[in-house]
């Protein structure tokens, strides 16, 4: 079946809602805790509307406030809902509590600066790493973690971690390529059934191309926090 594509000056969000993605976070409380002050003041200074937050996920790892950053998000906003996207690295801490041998690759992503955040030493037994930051996980982080979701789609945008096949119909996307993709997607070139949202790559700026926009600006090296803001055919960016 022919899948229908959207071009993106075509791209519109639901009449009523204004949106805001934020890239990979890596740990960076301080730089999330700036930008939602910035978010808040950009969407009350614009007037009313339904406003949404869209995490893209990598919150954790890398930077030095994973925990400060997981508490940060689950907040509750009187003035934003808020929708947060699972990333590989969030999969990475899951998978390497249970098989810490098959995901030790997870320590040189940026995990051991996770599990200093949460109080584990680094040992050369991969196991009691393991055990150790599967006994201190909060039990709300741990929920937090496992319930979120890979994609949402709103209006004729979809928002993801890293990516999609554009070989198939969205319909057909797994979690894994959700979250890890590169190629052939970020060179892909042509329009898609929707204009994707990621982060997972770095660039120095944000990449706002005709079949998708990364905003994963390397927050937990340069400082500088992105996010995009939508609203009916308009798009802006505000950062840190």
């Amino acid at each position: 079946m022919e899948t229908r594509s959207i071009e993106y000056g075509a791209a519109h969000l639901p009449d009523g809602v204004r949106l805001y993605a934020v890239g990979d976070i890596h740990g960076r409380s301080d730089l999330l805790h700036r930008l939602l002050g910035h978010i808040e003041a950009d969407t009350a200074a614009r007037g009313p509307a339904e406003t949404r937050l869209m995490f893209l996920g990598d919150y954790i790892d890398r930077g030095p406030d994973s925990p400060g950053v997981l508490d940060l998000l689950m907040e509750p906003r009187a003035w934003a809902r808020t929708t947060c996207l699972r990333g590989n690295h969030e999969d990475a801490l899951l998978s390497f509590i249970k098989d810490p041998v098959e995901t030790r690759f997870w320590i040189d992503w940026g995990g051991l600066s996770t599990l200093h955040a949460y109080g584990v030493p680094f040992v050369s037994d991969l196991y009691t790493m393991a055990h150790q930051l599967d006994r201190v996980l909060p039990d709300r982080h741990r929920a937090f973690l496992k319930g979120m979701p890979v994609r949402e789609s709103v209006g004729d945008y979809l928002f993801v971690h890293a990516g999609v096949d554009p070989t198939r119909p969205f319909a057909r996307q797994d979690p894994f390529t959700l979250t890890t993709i590169r190629e052939p997607f970020l060179n892909w070139g042509k329009p898609l059934e929707k204009i994707v949202v990621h982060g997972h790559t770095i660039s120095s700026e944000p990449e706002l191309l005709s079949w998708r926009i990364g905003i994963d600006t390397g927050a937990y090296a340069s400082g500088r926090l992105t996010a995009l803001g939508l609203e009916s055919d308009r798009r802006w960016t505000l950062h840190t």
